[in-house]
């Protein structure tokens, strides 16, 4: 893998692990996450503006990434709810990888060298252990770890579809932009239609926050998309997975988490797979 691919994706993580942040932080996920998506759907908006319609074999994955990615907010806010973010996202978002190498090895054959596959085994368990690192066993509950697993489900099932539909036209912009419009709109809707009232406060107290976290929801997936376009999707799933140790890092630095030895361990592991993946390119 080029080294400016690498980077691309390594900075959607660190997009990504911002906004779940901010998600999880919320005084509600739910309208949190519906208002950031309304903003992903202005910023799609823009894009669609600027280049050609999607080709026709390239809707049924954008319908189906629209469905998948409805049923990701539902699990991902309702784990939230009963769960640390310590222990939901790693094992949501370690969870995804390895599905999604299967995924891409079943469905489009794609060829991955072995020390690439060796690269995605351990980054994967590097993830996973920051659940266990960050888990504290007086708070940590235990009801938000098979909801944080069918998020894990729902992230392989839509990175698998938008990683094949981004491939069916010549211009990856035009499936990222309306992605990010439809996608937007349908959930950003839902929320609101459910809790106007909320919305539109949350709107009115923090706007600066609702505009750059969906800002960074836009931008982090919109990369991964456009890479996938010309890049194995196990791969960069897995790189973009690397948000989890951002937002260990976020935790340490900023919110005085302690690190942990296991979490340090963890981190190694990570770094160590990147590295593996981008010695086998």
């Amino acid at each position: 893998m080029l080294i400016e691919t690498t980077v691309l994706v390594l900075g959607a993580a660190l997009l990504h692990a911002a906004w779940n942040t901010l998600v999880k932080t919320a005084a509600d996920p739910l309208v949190s996450m519906g208002a950031l998506s309304l903003v992903t759907a202005a910023a799609g908006l823009l894009l669609v503006l600027a280049v050609p319609i999607p080709t026709l074999t390239a809707l049924p994955y954008l319908a189906g990434s629209v469905v998948l990615h409805f049923g990701y907010y539902l699990f991902l806010v309702s784990a939230y709810r009963v769960g640390d973010l310590s222990h939901v996202y790693p094992i949501s978002r370690g969870s995804a990888p390895l599905l999604v190498a299967l995924g891409g090895i079943v469905i489009v054959q794609e060829q991955l060298p072995l020390l690439t596959l060796f690269g995605i085994v351990i980054t994967s368990i590097g993830i996973m252990l920051l659940a266990i690192s960050g888990a504290n066993s007086k708070t940590r509950n235990h009801r938000s770890t098979p909801r944080a697993l069918i998020t894990g489900g729902f992230i392989a099932a839509y990175t698998l579809v938008d990683g094949l539909g981004v491939r069916q036209g010549e211009v990856a912009l035009s499936y990222i932009g309306w992605l990010l419009l439809i996608n937007g709109l349908v959930f950003g809707l839902f929320v609101f239609l459910r809790r106007p009232t909320e919305m539109l406060g949350l709107w009115r107290k923090d706007t600066a926050r609702v505009v750059g976290g969906g800002i960074a929801k836009a931008i982090a997936y919109g990369t991964v998309i456009f890479v996938m376009y010309y890049s194995p999707m196990a791969v960069v799933a897995t790189l973009r997975e690397t948000s989890v140790i951002m937002a260990a890092l976020i935790g340490v630095y900023f919110l005085r988490e302690p690190a942990g030895q296991l979490r340090i361990a963890a981190a190694l592991l990570v770094a160590g797979g990147v590295i593996a993946m981008n010695l086998s390119s």
